[in-house]
């Protein structure tokens, strides 16, 4: 027996979104909404915008970020999601990868603020593993160079003070600046985080390097080491 399927237009015109967004815009729409534009056909009795809310109460964090943590395989797990649901659900956020990639140009970005430096790479936070950054400036804490470092965990090890110095002594940095994400969202430094980070701030000022700063990116929101008082070590083990 072949699935129920209900279209957008058997909708009230009210809870249209694609007339909700062509009256007022694509701002007004809330991410349920959205995600049925992408899906458009609802299915298993369930209509477009009812099948999206449950794709919402199954991501990580209920948000529609969470959509970037969740494989094909997982998707289809969701009822009413088949083969043609979740490839389309991939794309969308695959899209959204690359128009953010696109748009984030670290050329002209001075590192004097770690607001303005969280939020050129904010899109860190949707890896679903950490991936470290390591940012070459020149005298005037503008970007030289962007290099990935690594990815999996940050720790003395993916992260230790030759790898770094290796590459700031190689294209002439004047200081650096690291990132790095928590793909649980929240940016708390851990004890590795603060252990590793001591390590290189330590390293740089015998080789005369500084580091000036440790970005933790989180789900919107970010640490700064600078702003945290944490580049300030006692001797003591943190």
């Amino acid at each position: 027996m072949g699935e129920n399927i209900i279209t957008m237009k058997e909708l009230p015109v009210s809870e249209r979104p694609y007339e909700k967004c062509a009256e007022f815009g694509p701002s007004v729409l809330s991410d349920a909404e959205l995600l049925a534009v992408i899906i458009r056909t609802g299915s298993g009795g369930m209509c477009s915008t009812e099948l999206a809310r449950q794709v919402l109460m199954r991501v990580p964090e209920k948000t529609i970020g969470g959509l970037f943590q969740m494989s094909q395989e997982q998707l289809q797990e969701i009822r009413g999601i088949g083969m043609v649901k979740s490839v389309q659900l991939q794309c969308l956020t695959e899209i959204t990868r690359r128009m953010m990639r696109s748009c984030m140009d670290v050329s002209a970005l001075i590192c004097d603020d770690p607001e303005r430096v969280a939020a050129a790479y904010m899109s860190m936070r949707f890896l679903e593993t950490e991936q470290v950054r390591l940012l070459i400036l020149d005298g005037k804490n503008a970007v030289k160079r962007d290099i990935e470092l690594s990815s999996g965990t940050f720790n003395a090890s993916m992260a230790a003070p030759r790898e770094v110095y290796y590459n700031a002594l190689k294209y002439k940095a004047v200081s650096i600046l690291l990132l790095h994400n928590h793909p649980s969202g929240d940016p708390t430094p851990s004890r590795d985080d603060h252990v590793a980070t001591r390590r290189i701030m330590e390293t740089g000022r015998l080789i005369g390097i500084p580091l000036i700063d440790h970005i933790v990116i989180g789900d919107n929101r970010y640490v700064s080491f600078r702003e945290g008082g944490y580049l300030k070590y006692p001797d003591s083990e943190v």
